[in-house]
């Protein structure tokens, strides 16, 4: 990644500020933690942060199909911060395949961050599948891993070390799908209540259209890609035609063309 980048933060709390702030980038990363907090947790519930990228025209990633090709130095700055203050990062299966992803970790040079807001030096990774099929490095006993996934998907785990571990969590809907709200429930069980959600555009559609996203953490990246890429939410013209969202920006930071935006949704 290029040197990292000093933001210019240009709404705070909802409000435009009156004079741009300056966050430069400092150790343990305090100003930003500080606006990107999570609120705390409603009795009984998580909290649930969605994070993504997208470009001006809309595209989620470039021609690799892959975010990475599409992100920068400002949206990398947020997205560390983002890992330090979550107990947990959600992911759809295939987002796991698309972008190669193995066990999270938090970034070292942020564990000043992660002690202050009083999480737990390592991070888990809950991975969505229906089928119940992982990377070979997300099964081994130390990768802080869950599999949420259906009846289905968890009998080939079945007397596993992940079984056997309580790192296999059925959450079928009984139609063969994961029931995301009874997911949602097995996180918050083991403690895990500050969640942020890494997509992909399918499980983000899924995660909104049964109203369970909190809010929105969007870069948008300051270049046009084309037509051909999806979408940060993707899925059937049904979800499309119900999906009707307002959301409110709380927080709008800016570096070198790339815009950070907080999103909270309405009524959440």
């Amino acid at each position: 990644m290029p040197s990292v980048p000093t933001f210019d933060l240009l709404i705070d709390a909802g409000r435009a500020v009156a004079q741009a702030e300056r966050i430069v980038p400092e150790p343990g990363e305090p100003r930003l933690g500080e606006l990107l907090a999570h609120p705390a947790p409603r009795e009984g519930r998580v909290h649930v942060r969605a994070n993504m990228v997208a470009s001006v025209d809309g595209g989620a990633w470039g021609a690799d199909h892959r975010s990475g090709s599409i992100n920068d130095a400002a949206d990398f700055r947020v997205f560390e911060v983002l890992r330090a203050l979550a107990d947990v990062v959600l992911v759809g299966a295939g987002t796991i395949r698309a972008e190669g992803y193995g066990p999270v970790e938090r970034p070292a040079h942020l564990s000043s961050l992660t002690a202050a807001a009083g999480r737990a030096p390592r991070i888990v990774t809950a991975v969505v599948s229906r089928t119940g099929v992982l990377p070979a490095s997300l099964l081994e006993p130390d990768a802080r891993s869950l599999l949420l996934t259906t009846v289905a998907g968890a009998e080939a785990h079945r007397g596993s070390e992940l079984d056997r571990d309580g790192r296999l969590v059925v959450v079928d809907d009984g139609l063969g799908s994961v029931d995301l709200r009874a997911a949602l429930d097995a996180l918050a069980e083991r403690g895990l209540t500050r969640v942020l959600t890494e997509g992909g555009p399918h499980l983000l559609a899924n995660l909104l259209d049964d109203g369970l996203v909190d809010e929105l953490m969007l870069t948008t990246s300051p270049r046009l890609v084309g037509p051909a890429p999806g979408r940060i939410v993707a899925g059937p013209r049904s979800l499309q035609d119900a999906l009707d969202t307002r959301t409110t920006p709380a927080v709008l930071l800016h570096a070198d063309g790339t815009l950070v935006t907080r999103w909270v949704l309405r009524g959440r």
